[in-house]
């Protein structure tokens, strides 16, 4: 017997921010390193299929926000994986609600597992990609800040070894 996962939907559990009124939004991105060290992240497609995005979507009341960042990767992206340390917090304007100022947090999130069926399969495509095409495929300007300061802090463990 198959398992059947099922994404989250409505806005009766979202969580709001008390400073901007608009939605608080979690996110991750989904990466791994490559043998020869270098990173690859996966990106998803918008459901609409426009540009290169990482998953992410509405903090809940029912759960951390490391809980929520992995929810979105299973749910958007279908992989598994451990959040690590959040990589910050931005504010950035609603495409669908102009007047509307989300804050959205990443964290980075190392791929331990792909699944082969995954709730939004259907309405989206993931694929693994080097830094710099993400950086380029990639039109919100948030998660690409979010990307750099991944790259730094990988460059920095790095270092370390």
């Amino acid at each position: 017997m198959a398992a059947v996962l099922v994404a989250r939907q409505g806005r009766e559990l979202q969580r709001y921010s008390q400073s901007t009124g608009g939605r608080i939004v979690v996110g991750c991105i989904p990466y791994r390193v490559r043998r020869d060290g270098e990173l690859e992240v996966l990106v998803i497609t918008s459901q609409k299929g426009h540009g290169m995005m990482f998953p992410k979507g509405g903090w809940e009341v029912d759960e951390s926000m490391d809980e929520a960042a992995r929810r979105e990767a299973l749910e958007e992206a279908g992989v598994l994986g451990d959040t690590e340390p959040v990589l910050g917090l931005w504010h950035y304007k609603s495409r669908r609600y102009v007047d509307q100022t989300y804050e959205g947090f990443m964290f980075p999130l190392r791929v331990a597992d792909e699944l082969h069926q995954w709730p939004e399969m259907a309405s989206r495509k993931r694929t693994w990609a080097t830094v710099q095409q993400a950086m380029d495929g990639c039109p919100h300007w948030w998660m690409r800040e979010a990307l750099e300061r991944l790259v730094a802090r990988q460059a920095v463990l790095q270092s370390a070894l």
